[in-house]
């Protein structure tokens, strides 16, 4: 368990704050290091211990490929398997021992606890390794840079994953502005309204219609997708906003992570614009360094499923998001060699419901966990008949309105509207009495509500 958001907002990120911009610029880098170790170890204090293991390992491997030109690859490849062998162990360790538990029934299925974050990190240090073995960064000399780097706790525990290269030199020399922090400001309320008061209440109508099973009919099953599609979007966006809020509030930059993926009209064009960061990482660090396109189409296709394979498991250690990595590779290919020219003919609003019907029913893949229930979903979906129950009734009609807010959210509307008028004279006063607001509401909100953890803190 790590802070309540109440403790985080108004104690922890208060006095981080505080003391950071009273620190001469030398100390500030120890004291994120010393803050964000001390955030992590508040959740899980034994793998505090793990996390300064793999810092100091790899800070190790970086001076040790930087040192020994000649064996720089060796050392590359001995820190990868390291930081792979331990995502394998905390992450995968019980998926593995069940699938061969399935065919020799007397092997213990082994459960070990999930550090939370571990995915996000790890690929964090794999990048440093990779870039500094490419030539694209330079060494960290500095164990505290380093430290910091990996621990930063604003994205630490969800992403976005930050590569090295991009945060380099803000590490060594940035300069926090008035204008970076309010806009960071900014930023992280916006985040925080799309968690508490858009996510939050998805996924509460998203389990009530669940529960009412196939008595829901196919037209709450229905509704459950929009609502289960609203909330991871605005779960996980708005925990990309808040990280890189706070980013800005110490004077960095990191990118931007998701870019409005529910207007897209194919599936190639939402996974540029979903969890960019993660995508960009297998691009640059897979599916490249494979080949890519350049091997030929049958090359082209095993690249694509080997990546996406990987992307599922990277998600969980269950079959359902196996099934979901490769639900989207296959997908991808028949897009990329098949269906490209025919969207490009298509109406556009056309293309639109095409993708989106094909994305969220991906989410719901991507949801169950047990395949029991997986099934019972789509069983209700598609012959759960027309009738809806009462109690799924009076839920969907509850959460109209914010059906529609979720929606009208997910389009650049509102960003376009800023955009056009922010240089107006007024709008400076319009935006401080609106974060105010935004913020009230979203503390009352959270006053009142039990713990609800992001989405993505369980990868």
């Amino acid at each position: 368990m790590i802070f309540s958001s109440i403790t985080f907002l108004f104690f922890f990120l208060v006095i981080t704050l505080a003391v950071y911009y009273l620190l001469p610029r030398k100390f500030k880098n120890g004291w994120l290091l010393l803050t964000s170790l001390f955030f992590y170890g508040y959740g899980e204090p034994v793998y505090i211990l793990l996390m300064v293991f793999s810092i100091t390992v790899n800070y190790i491997v970086g001076l040790l490929m930087a040192k020994y030109e000649k064996k720089k690859k060796l050392f590359l490849i001995i820190g990868i398997i390291i930081n792979l062998l331990l995502l394998g162990y905390f992450k995968y360790i019980g998926f593995f021992t069940g699938i061969i538990n399935t065919f020799f029934s007397n092997v213990a299925v082994k459960t070990v606890a999930l550090p939370i974050g571990i995915s996000f990190y790890t690929f964090q240090i794999m990048s440093y390794l990779i870039d500094l073995y490419r030539g694209k960064c330079t060494v960290q000399k500095n164990i505290v840079m380093f430290g910091t780097y990996v621990t930063m706790f604003p994205q630490l525990i969800a992403g976005p994953i930050v590569r090295y290269r991009d945060i380099e030199l803000q590490l060594q020399n940035r300069k926090e502005t008035f204008e970076m922090f309010s806009n960071g400001v900014r930023l992280f309320v916006i985040g925080l309204c799309k968690k508490v008061l858009i996510a939050n209440n998805m996924g509460a109508l998203f389990d009530a219609l669940v529960a009412e099973g196939d008595a829901s009919g196919i037209p709450g099953h229905i509704v459950a997708m929009f609502a289960f599609s609203f909330q991871i979007y605005f779960d996980f966006s708005g925990y990309s906003d808040m990280a890189r809020g706070l980013g800005n509030m110490f004077g960095f930059s990191f990118l931007e992570n998701f870019n409005y993926p529910y207007v897209s009209q194919s599936i190639t064009e939402f996974w540029r614009r979903w969890h960019m960061s993660l995508s960009t990482w297998f691009k640059e660090y897979v599916y490249i360094p494979l080949g890519g396109n350049r091997k030929g189409a049958a090359r082209q296709i095993l690249n694509i499923m080997i990546v996406w394979a990987l992307t599922g498991l990277w998600h969980g250690a269950s079959w359902n998001f196996v099934l979901w990595g490769l639900y989207y590779g296959i997908l991808l290919i028949i897009e990329k060699l098949f269906l490209k020219k025919v969207l490009e003919r298509s109406p556009r609003f056309l293309r639109h419901i095409y993708a989106m019907v094909i994305v969220m029913l991906g989410w719901m893949l991507f949801q169950f966990t047990d395949m029991t229930e997986l099934t019972a979903f789509f069983h209700g979906l598609f012959t759960g008949g027309f009738g809806v129950s009462n109690n799924a009734m009076y839920e969907i009609v509850t959460y109209i309105p914010l059906l529609v807010i979720a929606a009208f959210a997910s389009l650049p509307v509102a960003k376009n509207l800023w955009v056009k008028h922010k240089d107006n004279k007024a709008m400076p006063y319009i935006e401080t009495a609106l974060v105010i607001f935004a913020l009230v509401l979203c503390t009352a909100a959270l006053v009142t509500s039990t713990y609800n953890p992001f989405l993505y803190f369980r990868f």
